[in-house]
């Protein structure tokens, strides 16, 4: 059996040739691509809990959106779930990006620094930004603690549990931050002195 495909030529004439491709090669293909293996061990677990809040709050905002316009009967709950869903694949993604040295940076200034000055400085930025996200968990703690037992506004459930999810994202991103510091310790340099290293652009 022979498979068969037209191709334009190339000076965009409506004149094809065929391209025969045979079952075999076809079914061998699908073969191949069978035995890739899938990988989840580079999945941290905030990928795993953004996921899943992301998918809550697709489900929430599909709700809404049946209720109020096949139902005629809009769920009012939903809206703010869903807004609230919001707050943790935010702050818990945000984690994700620091793990994954995926944050915005500029670079540009290590070019022109001598190699111990752009270490002392890149190592400044990362005890900078675990100070940042430790301080940013101590202030979403402090303000959960002040909106304990204080109802949504469309159902009864402890609104102090969202800011928690956010204390938990700064938390990880504690975590992480100090993580990535260690190993840029460790490895000699970080993504703002070599960021082909990490972008996968190095030669």
């Amino acid at each position: 059996m022979t498979l068969h495909s037209s191709l334009p030529l190339s000076g965009g004439a409506a004149e094809s040739h065929p391209v025969e491709t045979s079952a075999e090669e076809l079914v061998a293909s699908f073969a191949e691509a069978d035995q890739h293996t899938v990988d989840l061990s580079v999945y941290g677990v905030e990928d795993w809990i953004c996921l899943g809040f992301f998918w809550t709050m697709a489900g929430l905002v599909f709700l809404q959106f049946f209720s109020r316009y096949v139902l005629n009967d809009s769920f009012a709950w939903t809206e703010e779930l869903a807004v609230y869903c919001l707050m943790p694949v935010v702050f818990i993604g945000a984690s994700m990006c620091v793990r994954r040295v995926r944050h915005i940076q500029v670079n540009l200034v290590y070019r022109y620094l001598p190699v111990p000055a752009g270490r002392a400085l890149s190592t400044a930025v990362d005890i900078a930004a675990i100070a940042f996200y430790s301080y940013g968990a101590w202030l979403v703690a402090r303000y959960a603690l002040a909106v304990n037992n204080e109802p949504m506004t469309t159902i009864d459930w402890n609104k102090s549990h969202v800011y928690w999810l956010a204390f938990a994202g700064f938390a990880l991103m504690a975590v992480r931050a100090v993580q990535v510091a260690i190993e840029n310790w460790r490895r000699g340099f970080s993504a703002l002195q070599n960021p082909g290293f990490f972008d996968g652009s190095a030669d």
